[in-house]
Formats: C-alpha cells, sequence, structure tokens
C-alpha cells in the first residue's frame, strides 16, 4: 500500500519536510482551527475537503481534548500575546441541533482548559438568552453577540472566535461592531466565511502544495493531490447542463489516463460539489457523463440543497478518492482536526449505508475514536501521522494561500516569533 511507502519516504526526509513547513507557515496568516476530510485508495491519500470552522470537537478523543486546550493558548499567545483573556465563542445558530452544541461546549471547556475566560453568544440581536441542552444533556447558555448589549460590553472581549461559518455574511452584526468602535480581532475570521470562500480556489492551492511538497522527496504528485476544475451549473439549461456532462467525462479521461500510466485496475468516478457549500449538501457521485444527462429529480433537488437556502450556480468536479478504511466492516474516512499548525485530533467518519466510492458526509454518518496517539503506529484501518498528518497540514497551508490570495487580513495577528514546530 502507498501509505507504508509514503510513510517511510516522509521519515527519511523529516528534517527537510519540516524546514520547508515551518518556512512556509512564516509567510502567512493561518487559522485558529481547521479540520480535513482525507481518503486513503490505497493507491492515492488525498485532502478531499477543508474545514476553516470545524464543528465536531465533540468527536475528538478525550486523550486530544487533554492536550488541546495548551495547543489553543499556545496559538493565541504567540500570535495575539499573553494579554488576551476574555474570548467571545460565535457559534452557529443551530438551536434545533443538540449534537452541534455538544461541539461548542467542547471548544468552551478547551479554550477554558487554555486558561481563558469564554462567553458563547450568537451573532443575532435579542434581549432573552437562549437556554439550549446539548445530545450529552449539558445545559449551555447563549446570549446575543451583538455589540450594544450591556452583556458584552461589560465583557469586552479581547478575542472573537467564529464557529459561525458565514455562509450568511451577517453584515448587520458585523456593522454593528464597526459603529460601536470595538475593534476586536475575529479569528477566523468573517471574510473567510462561504459567503464568499470557493473550494476551488482552496484545491488549486493544495494542489500546487501537493507538487512543491512531492519534489523535495522525489515522489508522484498524484499520490497526493485531488483532480479539481470549476463548471457553471444551471439546472434548467439544456445546453449547459450537456457542456458539464462533457467536463464530466473529459476529467474521466484524464483520470482513466492517469490510472493506466500506473498500472491502476479501477475505474474512475467524479464528485459534483456547491463550489461554496457545507455540511456535506449538495454533493453528488457520477460515474459518466451519461448519469449528468439522466439525473433524475432527487438528484437534481440534491444539488440545488445549499446551506440557508441559497442558491447552487457554481460546482466544482473533483476526482473521486475511493476508501480502503474500515471500521467494523463499515466504510470510513479520518478526518484530522488542528489548532494553528499543530494536529490535535480527529475522528473516523463511518456509514453502514455507503459504499467504498461514496460521500460519508451525509446523514446516517456516526463517529468512531480515532486518537493523536493512534496516528504514531501502523493499526489496521488507523492511519499513520506521517502520512494523515502531512496531508492535513498541506490543507492549513493552503487555507492560508486562499485567505492570502483573498487578500484577508487576520486583524491583530502577528507572526510568532518561533512559528510552531511540526
Amino acid at each position: 500500500m502507498i501509505q507504508k511507502e509514503l510513510h517511510d519516504c516522509f521519515c527519511r526526509s523529516n528534517d527537510k519536510l519540516s524546514d520547508w513547513y515551518c518556512r512556509q507557515l512564516n509567510t502567512v496568516q493561518f487559522p485558529i482551527y481547521s479540520s480535513y476530510d482525507i481518503r486513503d485508495s490505497g493507491f492515492k491519500i488525498a485532502n478531499v475537503d477543508g474545514n476553516i470552522y470545524p464543528a465536531g470537537f465533540n468527536n475528538i478523543c478525550n486523550t486530544d481534548q487533554d492536550y488541546a486546550g495548551e495547543i489553543f493558548q499556545r496559538y493565541v499567545h504567540n500570535h495575539y500575546g499573553k494579554g488576551v483573556r476574555k474570548i467571545l465563542l460565535v457559534p452557529e445558530e443551530h438551536t434545533n441541533n443538540p449534537y452541534y452544541w455538544d461541539n461548542v461546549i467542547v471548544i468552551q471547556k478547551l479554550l477554558q482548559d487554555g486558561g481563558f475566560t469564554v462567553k458563547v453568544a450568537a451573532a443575532q440581536n435579542f434581549a432573552t438568552p437562549w437556554q439550549l441542552t446539548s445530545a450529552k444533556g449539558h445545559a449551555i447558555t447563549v446570549g446575543s453577540a451583538w455589540p450594544t448589549q450591556d452583556d458584552i460590553r461589560n465583557f469586552a472581549p479581547d478575542l472573537i472566535l467564529s464557529n459561525n461559518d458565514f455562509s450568511d455574511p451577517h453584515l448587520e452584526w458585523w456593522k454593528a461592531w464597526s459603529d460601536s468602535g470595538l475593534t476586536q480581532a475575529i479569528n477566523p475570521p468573517r471574510e473567510l466565511g462561504w459567503y464568499q470562500r470557493k473550494k476551488s480556489r482552496y484545491f488549486h492551492h493544495y494542489n500546487e502544495l501537493v507538487t512543491q511538497f512531492t519534489s523535495l522527496i522525489q515522489e508522484d504528485p498524484f499520490l497526493l493531490s485531488v483532480r479539481t476544475q470549476v463548471a457553471p451549473l444551471v439546472m434548467d439549461d439544456d445546453a449547459q447542463m450537456h457542456r458539464l456532462a462533457e467536463q464530466v467525462e473529459t476529467m474521466l479521461s484524464e483520470l482513466r489516463q492517469d490510472y493506466a500510466k500506473r498500472k491502476i485496475d479501477s475505474e474512475p468516478f467524479v464528485f459534483i460539489k456547491n463550489n461554496a457549500g457545507t455540511y456535506g449538501l449538495a454533493v453528488v457521485r457520477v460515474g459518466s457523463a451519461q448519469e449528468v444527462l439522466e439525473w433524475n429529480y432527487k438528484s437534481r433537488k440534491k444539488m440545488k440543497a445549499a446551506k440557508g437556502g441559497r442558491e447552487v450556480t457554481e460546482v466544482i468536479l473533483q476526482e473521486g478518492v475511493p476508501s480502503r478504511i474500515q471500521s467494523d466492516g463499515v466504510t470510513a474516512e479520518p478526518v484530522v482536526y488542528m489548532i494553528g499548525s499543530d494536529l490535535a485530533g480527529g475522528f473516523l467518519r463511518t456509514h453502514a449505508e455507503k459504499n467504498s466510492t461514496e460521500s460519508l458526509n451525509s446523514p446516517g454518518a456516526i463517529y468512531k475514536r480515532l486518537c493523536v496517539s493512534d496516528l504514531n503506529i501502523s493499526i489496521e484501518g488507523h492511519p499513520l501521522e506521517n502520512v494523515y498528518g502531512w496531508t492535513a497540514r498541506l490543507g492549513l497551508l493552503a487555507m492560508a494561500l486562499e485567505a492570502k490570495e483573498m487578500q484577508v487580513q487576520f486583524l491583530g495577528y502577528k507572526a510568532a516569533p518561533n512559528v510552531e514546530s511540526v
């Protein structure tokens, strides 16, 4: 399996790769946390999605949670100074999703473990705080993060940490903060929200970084890259749907050539994904151009489904990477979490109703234990740190370059005197 080959190669080149990684980090600004969906086919290992506002911290194992507070503290002190003591945590407005609130509660606890005082408040203007209960039965109070609220003025946060992905830009909330004269830093920046972020931009940088990275160790970029291209989507335009089908056929043809060159006995497939999407919405697998032309009502409806009812007008075509990973006989994929530039944990996403070529990020997914400590050795069904960990690190650099291209500023952020090491 390619995993063993890459692991051995990364170990032999560890100093060279670590030096390269740290030099790259010193030229960019990167978010406080992130997560990466990784697929391992046995013939390639690729980062197939990167989330700048990760939910799911409640699925990280307890062992990793014990260290996460310290990593949060190091990131904040390195990039915002030791004067930061109070953090305003701004969540999504998922009042009807009790599992999401377990995630918020864990983030709050990890920050408190790092020595910070934390207030949870949503980007809406309301007078009475929400009294919510998480899936595990924990109570949480969520106030309003409107800067004119006495609660917020009295709290006077030193830093705003967003766990809201800003599919909605929340312009009124942001304008209220600007008008109030309060200039607290926010990380990740609102401008990296899905209201303007594009997956295509992220994967452009990711694949370029893979080329640089593999050139250092004289390996084939194919082993870590994932073909991705943009396409417009207008469901009711037959001519446009035919063009989309032609793009699918072209990518499949290119993948067949890639496979033949490397003697891979597998039939390629493609995922069509919303270019500005999250939560696994608007994702459809296709194995031929004809499948696009024959999309039924259910498939068309699925491609129109985006968070907050937003219309999907642009998609990416992405090389499908089958997953060879299994957990208890069920198809699985690792999700790796980072705090700053450090690996911070993860979990295995499993789905009993999906096969190895389907998206697992869909209703019915079950999350299983996967600790960073599990990544240090090779266990059947578990990743190796040097392989999946490096894929996540490349994803972090891609996010940072994405922000740089978008000219997004991390207000108050400063380069660390000694950047976090690998």
